[in-house]
């Protein structure tokens, strides 16, 4: 019997038993949701407020999908209220989006409130396509609200001064100073500070080597400024001019009297080139004529002995006799007698006495 009930009061203690795990079960989740539940609360709800009291309105929701998207929401909810405050109008998905494109969110969102304290027009997607194209936007935002000097030419370069010369041939070195200012709209695709320096460098040399003498330019600087002013050298770029100022110009070299010396030079050095072609042209001839004296000497020479032959042949043909033979060389005896005489004496005696004779 006493196993009978054992058996009996077990059976009705069983139900009790399986409803205290369940119960168990239940408040276990709702503690771990309760947990959760607090870690998201607190986690958000600082943020959340803060956002709700500025005006920023960024909900709880919104903050767990940034979470959840690997986004910074505290700093996304600072910057939010930033430019909130600012006065600036940005949608939560704006800041999201640029922070998820790897751009600068808090440099971006200065450079948008800095703008817009200082009245200039620049829109969130302006200011962050400037950031992404990787310009300093705040810097452009001050460059813009403060203008920037730049030197002309650049010393980091390792050029001092700019070198033109004047219609009379008189170098002049210039060095100025460029003031320019951001333009905003035109900083995404414009040309950068060395297409400034470039530019300005080509226009005060252009305006040197139009004027006529360096006293012009040495007396009025000023004129540089304006010539190169006028040739609207900020176009397609991200600055624009405001002034150009001519820090420093002093006379260098005479040029034209260098480039006068040096074709002067070269002239003599051609009309030497010239006199020496003629002069070997001459000698070739000398050559030429004393080559020819020796061949005409030689045919003399050739005829000469001819002569003897020809004396022979008239011999053996009688045409000459004994007596004509010896008068011809009585003849050629007293010819080679004077000639020696006319050496010895140094010819006028013996020119005399043949004369006379």
């Amino acid at each position: 019997m006493p196993s009978v009930n054992s058996a009996v009061l077990f059976a009705q203690n069983r139900p009790v038993n399986d409803m205290s795990t369940v119960w168990f079960v239940v408040a276990a989740i709702a503690v771990l949701m309760f947990v959760v539940f607090l870690f998201i609360f607190f986690s958000f709800v600082r943020l959340w407020i803060q956002s709700l009291l500025t005006g920023a309105n960024i909900g709880i929701g919104t903050l767990i999908g940034m979470k959840l998207r690997n986004v910074d929401y505290g700093l996304i909810v600072k910057q939010k209220i930033a430019l909130v405050q600012a006065g600036v109008k940005v949608t939560t998905g704006d800041l999201e989006s640029h922070y998820l494109a790897r751009g600068n969110v808090p440099k971006t969102a200065a450079a948008v409130i800095a703008a817009h304290k200082a009245g200039l027009d620049l829109p969130w997607r302006t200011a962050a396509a400037i950031d992404l194209a990787g310009r300093d936007v705040l810097e452009a935002v001050r460059t813009s609200v403060n203008p920037k000097v730049i030197d002309c030419p650049d010393p980091a370069k390792g050029k001092q001064f700019l070198d033109a010369v004047c219609k009379n041939g008189i170098q002049l070195l210039a060095k100025a100073r460029v003031t320019v200012r951001t333009k905003l709209e035109r900083l995404v695709g414009g040309a950068t500070e060395e297409t400034i320096i470039a530019r300005v460098g080509q226009g005060i040399v252009k305006a040197i080597g139009s004027a006529h003498d360096h006293k012009e330019v040495l007396a009025n600087p000023g004129m540089i400024s304006e010539e190169v002013l006028k040739s609207g050298l900020d176009a397609q770029t991200a600055f624009e001019i405001v002034s150009i100022d001519i820090a420093n110009l002093e006379p260098g070299d005479n040029i034209g009297a260098k480039l006068a010396a040096d074709q002067a030079g070269s002239d003599l050095r051609v009309a030497q080139a010239e006199a020496e072609k003629r002069r070997a042209a001459a000698v070739a001839l000398e050559q030429e004529m004393k080559a020819r004296v020796e061949e005409f000497r030689a045919k003399v020479v050739e005829s000469e002995a001819q002569v003897p032959m020809a004396i022979a042949a008239a011999f053996r043909e009688g045409k000459i006799g004994v007596m004509d033979y010896y008068n011809m060389r009585n003849l050629q005896s007293d010819t080679s007698m004077r000639n020696s005489i006319s050496a010895l004496s140094g010819g006028g005696n013996a020119e005399g006495t043949g004369r006379t004779n």
